[in-house]
């Protein structure tokens, strides 16, 4: 029970953080953007069973390989919106390797 809620208090509130102090003009909108980039937890749906409690995410689900990790990286680095949206993502991959760790 600790660990989900440690891994959605990263989930919910590390992008705030980034959101808040990086895009502090926009910050709505950068949250919204980063929040909104948990849809690629869609992969999930491929995995037999589709939730396994000790399952590291982490190089298991498609969207999260570490290929895929670095074009997120990537993308932080690009033009508004395309790096809020990178960094939502990279931001979801490290609360998801935490939990590998938990």
């Amino acid at each position: 029970m600790t660990s989900l809620i440690i891994h959605y208090s990263l989930h919910f509130f590390l992008p705030l953080f980034v959101a808040k102090l990086f895009f502090n003009k926009d910050w709505k909108k950068a949250y919204i953007i980063m929040i909104s980039t948990m849809i690629v937890d869609i992969d999930h749906l491929l995995a037999t069973p589709i939730y396994q409690a000790d399952r590291c995410s982490i190089n298991f689900h498609p969207l999260h390989s570490y290929f895929a990790i670095a074009i997120y990286i990537v993308m932080s680095f690009l033009k508004r919106p395309f790096n809020i949206i990178g960094i939502g993502l990279v931001l979801h991959m490290f609360a998801d390797y935490c939990d590998c760790f938990i």
